[in-house]
């Protein structure tokens, strides 16, 4: 492909749109990274004989010539066309294309499945705002060994380019819930069998305390009485970047916790503190 301002790809370049992306249930993979694992999920889902994840394909040929792996999985769709860097710069969200771009299918799953398959550990982003810090939760979640991310109604779109790209290809590793009410999944989840933690600047209970306490019943003793068991079943709430939780919010939680800040800074930013706590739990879980 050759022609920037050929139909297939404006309908392409649509899907950085959210009412193009609802309205077709699609959305971009942009880069290597993302795309070679939007190629494996879609061999493994093919395998399976369920529906393809990715069902359209352009790449460049010097893309394909550095990234050999990616060029035989994206041959094994029989949906990949070459396309020149003007064609994949008018597709693509990013200012400097890397050379490969995919339209993949939505991901999201219903909040009843992923519950069914008995989770440990849960990350649930309250009015994440800012789709950098979506991408990063997800990661993180991905990265800690999360059985799956939900996103409250009044979150970002988790398939804007952006989140995509900042999620580096966890997207496609960890079942994503999407526009759940924070109360109706508070009342599922406790059904589930988990537990709730609000990450609370303010909360009483300290998440290094948590983590000590955890530490000593491994070695044998009991913890501290009253503290909650990190390697019991949990779900954690993020909340949003300016506001923070909101208080129903918080009321939805059995406990609040706080990240312990050590140095000067006034408080950590969502994403990083998402990651801690869950870096926190499943290293608790695992022991």
């Amino acid at each position: 492909m050759t022609n920037p301002r050929a139909d297939r790809v404006r309908d392409v370049a649509k899907l950085a749109t959210r009412a193009a992306r609802n309205r077709r249930r699609q959305f971009l993979a942009e880069g290597p990274q993302a795309v070679r694992e939007a190629l494996r999920l879609d061999a493994d889902r093919r395998a399976e004989g369920g529906a393809p994840i990715v069902v359209e394909l352009y790449a460049s040929e010097s893309c394909l010539s550095r990234h050999p792996e990616i060029a035989h999985l994206a041959e094994a769709t029989g949906r990949l066309r070459l396309a020149d860097d003007d064609v994949l710069a008018a597709m693509a969200d990013t200012v400097n294309p890397q050379g490969i771009v995919s339209v993949c299918t939505m991901l999201d799953v219903p909040l009843s499945a992923v519950l069914a398959e008995q989770p440990r550990l849960l990350a649930v982003m309250c009015r994440v705002q800012d789709p950098g810090n979506a991408g990063t939760i997800l990661r993180a979640a991905d990265s800690a060994g999360a059985s799956a991310v939900v996103l409250t109604a009044g979150s970002v779109d988790i398939y804007n380019p952006k989140a995509v790209r900042s999620t580096a290809g966890s997207i496609f590793h960890v079942p994503v819930v999407i526009g759940v009410d924070p109360a109706a999944f508070a009342a599922e989840a406790r059904g589930a069998g988990l537990k709730i933690l609000a990450a609370d600047g303010a909360g009483p209970l300290d998440l290094d305390g948590l983590q000590d306490a955890s530490a000593a019943r491994r070695a044998g003793g009991e913890g501290t009485a009253g503290d909650y068991r990190l390697e019991d079943p949990t779900a954690w709430l993020f909340g949003n970047e300016a506001q923070g939780l909101s208080q129903a919010e918080k009321d939805l939680a059995d406990h609040r916790v706080a990240v312990p800040l050590y140095g000067r800074a006034e408080s950590l930013n969502v994403g990083t503190a998402a990651t801690v706590c869950l870096y926190a739990s499943a290293r608790s879980q695992r022991r």
